[in-house]
């Protein structure tokens, strides 16, 4: 593999890296391996796996206490976006752009806005190292075939069939119990039923007229009828939803394109045993967000110059193939063969190659006003009392208060 020019030029001592991250689930874990394997079979430090179970709600905040504490790891997993902007203010994330400069990564990094959101007044700060959608509805064949129904091929049919899917003792829709998941479904939900226009006039614009309009006021129908297909399932974690998809327990998962890695583990085969409706068959597009590893300020020259050789190989290009391949995102290169891929990453692959795209909501809203989003989600969720219209105008809301 080759080593990045910076790298050869300040190249470090053997050093101890601790990576912290919040991939713990069968598919994330042999992703990161891959990450983890590059570390080590082509430089001489060592990669010390900092796993936090439970998502990036309970991690980031973990992550930033150990950062302004003084106790920092050398590498931490964020999402594209605004999340690191504040550590990025305050001094404590190492610039990256030598390495990016070095690497190139301007001309092979696609969509250009993975870099851009990694850009703070014209310096890098992160290295992006996939493209994640949550655009996504993953289908059980098996669940459907027990159902005696066609396997549906949009949100709309899906709705039609979902009382077979109960009769047969199904739960039409898996959803797990935290608030990430079920206000990600949300935003799958408004892009498909309200469409990308008014998506975009109420995430990137901060229109709350839109929000309260007839369009949102879809997508709450379709979200508190979503609430009743999901009961009779009692999981948290997103990929114990995942697995009930699998099993054939339940019909249907609105969930990012990670939940292929579940898949791959579980020797599912794609077309066969299960479906896959980018844009819930309804809108076809992928929001590019996805992840990027920060490197904080240490003040150890050695561990610098590691943390930047670590920065390069995470987004060489046998690095980008191992590890996207595991975890069922896209690379962030445009220069990359990924060969042989499932029918579910050609339709991504191809709908990126059509620039059939979106920001991802983490690119075009606080932190702030996401966790807001997530608790007014999860209590709509978990309180059947509570009104599709009550929750639509907490939302525009939320949303008139971040414009």
């Amino acid at each position: 593999m080759a080593v990045t020019a910076i790298v050869s030029a300040s190249a470090a001592g053997a050093e101890d890296m601790e990576v912290m991250h919040w991939w713990t689930s069968g598919g994330e874990a042999a992703a990161v391996a891959e990450f983890a394997n590059a570390l080590n079979e082509n430089t001489e430090h060592t990669w010390v796996d900092g796993a936090i179970a439970g998502g990036g709600d309970v991690a980031r905040p973990v992550m930033v206490s150990r950062i302004i504490g003084g106790d920092p790891p050398a590498a931490f997993q964020f999402n594209h976006g605004l999340q690191a902007q504040e550590l990025i203010e305050a001094g404590l994330m190492l610039d990256l752009t030598d390495v990016a400069e070095a690497e190139g990564w301007a001309d092979v990094v696609n969509p250009p806005s993975l870099l851009d959101a990694c850009t703070y007044e014209g310096r890098i700060y992160c290295a992006p190292v996939n493209i994640h959608s949550w655009q996504w509805m993953w289908l059980s064949n098996q669940a459907f075939e027990d159902a005696g129904v066609e396997v549906p091929t949009s949100w709309t049919e899906f709705v039609e069939v979902a009382p077979a899917l109960r009769e047969a003792g199904k739960v039409p829709l898996a959803v797990g119990g935290q608030a990430w998941q079920q206000n990600g479904m949300f935003g799958v939900m408004a892009i498909a039923l309200a469409g990308q226009e008014d998506w975009l006039a109420v995430n990137r614009d901060k229109n709350a007229d839109v929000a309260r309009g007839e369009s949102y006021a879809r997508v709450f129908q379709a979200f508190a009828e979503a609430r009743e297909m999901a009961e009779g399932l009692d999981v948290q974690d997103w990929n114990q939803a995942t697995n009930a998809v699998i099993t054939g327990e339940a019909g249907a998962q609105i969930m990012g394109d990670w939940a292929q890695g579940e898949f791959a583990i579980a020797d599912m085969v794609a077309g066969e045993d299960y479906s896959c409706l980018p844009g819930l068959g309804e809108v076809a597009v992928l929001d590019t967000g996805g992840d990027a590893f920060y490197f904080p300020v240490t003040g150890d020259a050695d561990l610098e110059a590691a943390q930047k050789e670590l920065a390069a190989l995470l987004v060489a290009p046998e690095t980008q193939v191992a590890f996207n391949s595991k975890k069922g995102s896209l690379p962030i290169r445009g220069d990359v063969d990924l060969e042989s891929v499932n029918e579910c990453t050609q339709k991504g692959l191809d709908l990126l190659a059509e620039g059939a795209t979106l920001p991802s909501g983490n690119e075009l809203l606080t932190p702030d006003t996401i966790n807001q989003a997530n608790d007014l989600m999860t209590e709509f969720w978990n309180t059947p009392s509570m009104t599709a219209e009550d929750a639509q105008e907490r939302y525009a809301q939320i949303i008139e208060q971040a414009g």
